[in-house]
């Protein structure tokens, strides 16, 4: 990579440890970053998962008070997403890269469509929460929606160990339907769950797929991705939501243009 290449990576690291903070999208800013210094798409997604692990850290770090209470479930989620996390590197390490290529602009694309209407799931949300009333978090979860969320925990998880991009958006919608809690404690859930998800994918990869790790450009994504971390669980809530979230469509579209032409 040229020092200008080397700089873009670091960047896109930083704006996706922000966006993924807050919102949960940034693998649609370093993927077509890495992409169009050259990475293979496999490649450009082991190196991605593992260089944003850091961020995703200091993202949970930063949402530490919204996760008070919260510690029952979230033992109760983690082995799911864990689990989840192993499955998605299964198939992104033994199906074949043509493969890949063909399924991630579909995923890509939705997941485009799922930031592109995440304001009308979070009114909905919304509006689903004033109708039930005020619920604290010491709920008493039956088994039922204890299963489903366990199935959303695992499914989103295999997703993000198979392509992380809107993992998070998947994960607060399906939990924003089966818990009655404020939007914030469900980005620091989703924050907590995206990290395990992101690390056990990582240490598949280094354990099995280090020849396919770009480490360079892992490390500049890592360095970025802590600091944007950081700024996005403190200030990035108070960036305008419709101008991060058409920034982070018009990546993705790029990104499918990079992989289709």
């Amino acid at each position: 990579m040229t020092g200008w290449e080397m700089l873009a990576v670091a960047a896109a690291g930083f704006a996706a440890g922000g966006i993924n903070a807050v919102v949960g999208s940034g693998t649609l800013v370093t993927f077509p970053v890495l992409l169009a210094v050259g990475l293979p798409p496999v490649t450009a997604t082991i190196t991605n998962s593992l260089g944003l692990v850091p961020g995703n850290l200091t993202g949970a770090i930063g949402y530490r008070r919204e996760l008070h209470g919260q510690r029952r479930l979230l033992l109760r989620l983690l082995p799911a997403s864990v689990l989840g996390a192993l499955t998605g590197a299964f198939l992104l390490l033994h199906l074949p890269a043509s493969a890949f290529e063909t399924i991630v602009p579909a995923l890509v694309g939705l997941a485009v469509v799922l930031v592109a209407v995440q304001p009308l799931l979070q009114r909905r949300l919304a509006a689903r929460r004033a109708r039930a009333g005020t619920v604290e978090q010491e709920q008493v979860l039956g088994r039922g929606r204890v299963a489903a969320l366990f199935a959303g925990a695992y499914a989103t998880g295999t997703y993000g160990g198979y392509f992380a991009a809107s993992q998070g958006v998947l994960q607060i919608g399906i939990f924003g339907m089966l818990l009655r809690e404020p939007l914030q404690r469900l980005n620091a859930i989703k924050n907590v769950l995206t990290l395990a998800v992101n690390a056990v994918a990582a240490v598949a990869y280094v354990v099995v797929a280090t020849e396919r790790i770009d480490w360079r450009a892992a490390a500049l994504v890592a360095g970025g991705a802590v600091v944007g971390g950081y700024v996005g669980s403190t200030l990035g809530r108070r960036l305008p939501a419709a101008l991060l979230r058409t920034a982070i469509v018009l990546l993705g579209l790029t990104a499918i243009w990079v992989l289709l032409r």
